[in-house]
């Protein structure tokens, strides 16, 4: 293919992109610019999936980006993402790289493939006092208004929805003004796990950070004033074990529940991958379970190398 500004490595949760990207990485002396919207936090470390240790290979540091920029009980959004990636992927080009992308959430990659122009969204006090005393399903309701739900996570919890209503309620409002982004050359690159080797290896991965100490850093974040409402907001782990801490959820409802969501939380990013390719973005697949030198074989011949 003609000269990439780009490699992206996509794929649902628990196939392996991270020491994938990082391997590769190492192999084009590159670094690794995160898409993922909840390993922005510092200290939300084993529920978000960090595995930071992969981003060491063959006894070498690889340097990530957009890990660890912004404090838990923030709200960091994928307009706040496009201006960071910017920031990152122009360095690096600068000093003659070429950046790798990896991540699982679609909207954040999407975002920089297609060369999304967006504006930041302000906080409307008047809006979420309106919306305070609604019910979740109330407020889906209110948000289905304006846009057909593709993803359910805008309406995981009652905060969630309200801002997604808040975004939707500013955009209605407000001329959306060309903002530059650059239109990237990208080769995308998606991992393809078996569905049920994706489900054994979500239950296996879940019942490690469980046992690495998932609750504990629950606990810890709570303790630095963190409200419970303020981790439900980041759903998946957050909400279902900040649940069981604070009492709701005993152990069991919690690990099933959680493993349940998950693999649909899995199904969903799959989802929004074919959707990209529904909406022009050209996906080469690559067999999630190959060893990792025919990995990066397949992604160098691809990429022309």
């Amino acid at each position: 293919m003609s000269k990439i500004d780009l490699i992206a490595i996509i794929g649902p949760t628990a196939s392996g992109k991270t020491p994938f990207a990082a391997a590769l990485a190492h192999r084009l002396h590159s670094e690794v610019i995160s898409a993922d919207s909840r390993q922005v936090y510092r200290g939300m470390d084993l529920g978000t999936g960090k595995d930071l240790a992969d981003y060491v290979v063959q006894g070498e540091p690889i340097p990530y980006h957009l890990i660890d920029i912004a404090d838990p009980g923030y709200k960091y959004n994928v307009f706040e993402f496009q201006r960071d990636f910017l920031s990152a992927y122009q360095s690096m080009r600068q000093r003659g790289l070429l950046p790798i992308l990896c991540g699982g959430t679609g909207m954040y990659v999407e975002s920089v493939l297609r060369g999304y122009r967006l504006l930041p969204v302000p906080e409307n006090p008047t809006l979420r006092q309106q919306l305070a005393n609604y019910s979740l399903e109330e407020l889906t309701q209110i948000l289905s208004r304006y846009k057909t739900l593709h993803n359910t996570t805008d309406v995981d919890t009652a905060k969630r929805a309200i801002r997604a209503i808040e975004i939707e309620e500013y955009y209605a409002h407000t001329p959306i003004e060309e903002r530059s982004f650059p239109q990237l050359n990208s080769l995308v690159i998606g991992l393809d796990i078996d569905r049920n080797l994706r489900r054994e290896k979500i239950t296996r991965r879940l019942k490690q950070r469980l046992d690495e100490g998932m609750l504990d850093e629950i606990r810890q974040l709570l303790s630095r004033d963190l409200t419970p409402d303020d981790l439900l907001y980041y759903g998946l782990e957050y909400k279902y074990l900040t649940l069981h801490v604070i009492g709701q959820l005993s152990y069991d409802e919690m690990f099933h529940q959680l493993e349940t969501a998950i693999h649909q939380f899995a199904k969903r990013q799959m989802t929004w991958f074919r959707g990209m390719e529904r909406r022009g973005i050209h996906i080469h697949w690559i067999d999630a379970t190959l060893p990792l030198e025919e990995k990066i074989r397949q992604v160098e011949q691809l990429a022309g190398f």
